[in-house]
């Protein structure tokens, strides 16, 4: 198949769901992230210590509000980089009706993705911050409103099953197994039943470690699975692999039982400025990543929702592997040149 070659795209073809979270991004320094407690390059949630976080970030000087959720990441790139038809990304989340909210909503539309958002106003908007230091940063979400998501109020109707069953590539980070693991089974039987592509990401090391039971149950419907190099570590430190050779990990991920086997499952793991490791066919391959000055490095916050974004793009149009790898890779370094999960008006990828 010739690579100019492309599917005409209609709208609601990409399905995301998870934790649409407001990003509220500063500069700390060590003191900050020791002062509560956080570690360089990590994501945890917020316990009731990190309260105080959230209104100290604010208060610094130069803070940035961004929509994000790492779901929510994926698709709003994975649209900018198709750019026409809008609404090819479809995405559900749980969301408050409050200011934050009403900036997430205008965000979504910005970005041309078809949000629906399951509104209530017990918990607010949820929000994550971002603590950047040099190139590094740790995240903590305070999931709020996220963490109510209720399948039966919002999945389960109708008109919201039917752009479900409009897809044909799913996608859902890990994070979402903390909130709603019986809507991430649902979506997974559905693509599994009809052999369209469930695609899924091991998210944090903490999923893998406090969440196994409800990802494993995931496992046997997941087509392509994403993860960065410390995720696939600590998961197959679970699952008892008894490996740390990133690509012996990658092989045994992909013979890990599966439901739908039409479809052989991918894995790829990003390394970040290593290569990307994946399954292609039988063997596991590794895929440079694109040079990039560490000058040139603004924030690596979203440089791995970046990068599934890119290779979703490609991969609805039903490009080769290799291809949504490339397209992967360029967004990721599109987006760690600049400050949260934002990018310029057009991507500048033939």
């Amino acid at each position: 198949m010739s690579t100019g070659m492309t599917t005409a795209l209609s709208e609601n073809t990409l399905f995301g769901m998870g934790n649409p979270l407001l990003d509220i991004s500063a500069v700390v320094d060590k003191d900050f992230l020791d002062k509560f407690g956080l570690k360089l390059n990590d994501q945890i949630l917020a316990e009731e210590h990190h309260k105080a976080l959230f209104e100290e970030i604010v208060q610094k000087n130069k803070v940035e509000y961004h929509a994000g959720g790492s779901t929510q990441n994926s698709v709003k790139i994975a649209q900018w980089m198709i750019q026409e038809p809008h609404k090819v990304a479809t995405f559900f989340g749980c969301i408050g009706t409050d200011r934050f909210g009403e900036i997430l909503k205008k965000k979504a539309e910005e970005a041309h993705v078809d949000a629906h958002y399951y509104e209530q106003n017990e918990e607010p908007t949820g929000t994550c911050a971002a603590c950047i230091t040099g190139d590094n940063r740790s995240l903590v979400a305070n999931l709020a409103a996220a963490n109510c998501y209720k399948k039966e109020k919002h999945l389960d109707l109708d008109s919201n099953w039917e752009l479900v069953k409009k897809a044909k590539v799913y996608y859902i980070a890990g994070f979402f197994l903390t909130v709603s693991p019986e809507s991430i089974l649902k979506v997974a039987k559905h693509a599994s039943e009809n052999n369209k592509i469930f695609c899924m990401n091991l998210s944090a090391p903490f999923i893998s470690q406090f969440f196994k039971e409800p990802l494993m149950k995931v496992m046997p419907y997941v087509d392509i699975l994403f993860g960065n190099e410390t995720e696939a570590a600590t998961f197959a430190k679970e699952l008892g692999f008894e490996t740390d050779d990133i690509a012996e990990i990658a092989k045994k991920a992909q013979n890990l039982p599966k439901e739908n086997t039409k479809r052989q499952r991918m894995v790829v793991f990003t390394q970040g400025k290593d290569d990307t490791v994946a399954t292609v066919g039988e063997k596991v391959t590794r895929f440079p990543v694109l040079d990039i000055d560490q000058n040139d490095i603004v924030d690596t916050n979203g440089a791995g929702d970046a990068f599934v974004g890119g290779f979703l793009s490609s991969l609805v149009k039903e490009h080769a592997v290799e291809e949504c790898i490339r397209a992967g890779h360029y967004s990721a370094n599109v987006i760690i040149r600049r400050v949260g999960c934002t990018f310029p008006e057009k991507p500048d990828f033939q």
